[in-house]
């Protein structure tokens, strides 16, 4: 799928931002991947996306050892799937996302672990470290051309 947008994140607060800014655009029926590797930044943006969705603050802890956290947002509930731990696609299926792809919004950390069952309508964030700046990262949206559409219109802040 083409890069909708590619975006320079020098701090974590530019992070916040992005995240910030995409929260709007989410609703019923989206799943967006976030995809890099390990200390990309990944869980910051997932509880940045979280609290800027619930309107303020709201304890976001790590779904790492449930593996699934739900919050309900006015825009429906947001399912937060961490699947590092996820060893084999099968365990899936007692994580209710078919309830989520279909009812929810989704977030999931470490999309690799879906195997097959990778949506095709998914938006993909996919943050890297930029190697020369231990606090900065890239990030690029990943998406068909429905979200490309959809997003035509995304403001980012300058920063980010």
């Amino acid at each position: 799928m083409p890069v909708i947008r590619s975006l320079s994140l020098p701090d974590e607060a530019a992070t916040a931002a992005l995240a910030a800014a995409l929260a709007p655009w989410l609703r019923r029926g989206d799943i967006l991947l976030l995809d890099g590797p390990l200390g990309a930044g990944k869980t910051s943006f997932a509880r940045a996306l979280i609290r800027a969705m619930a309107g303020g603050m709201v304890e976001v802890p790590s779904p790492s050892f449930n593996l699934v956290l739900t919050y309900d947002m006015p825009a429906g509930t947001l399912w937060h799937f961490d699947l590092y731990r996820v060893a084999d696609p099968r365990e899936l299926d007692e994580l209710g996302m078919d309830e989520a792809f279909a009812e929810g919004i989704s977030l999931i950390e470490w999309p690799d672990r879906l195997g097959d069952t990778l949506p095709a309508h998914a938006l993909t964030l996919r943050l890297a470290a930029d190697p020369g700046n231990p606090t900065a990262r890239r990030a690029e949206l990943i998406g068909d051309e429905t979200w490309a559409q959809r997003l035509s219109s995304l403001t980012v802040p300058s920063h980010a």
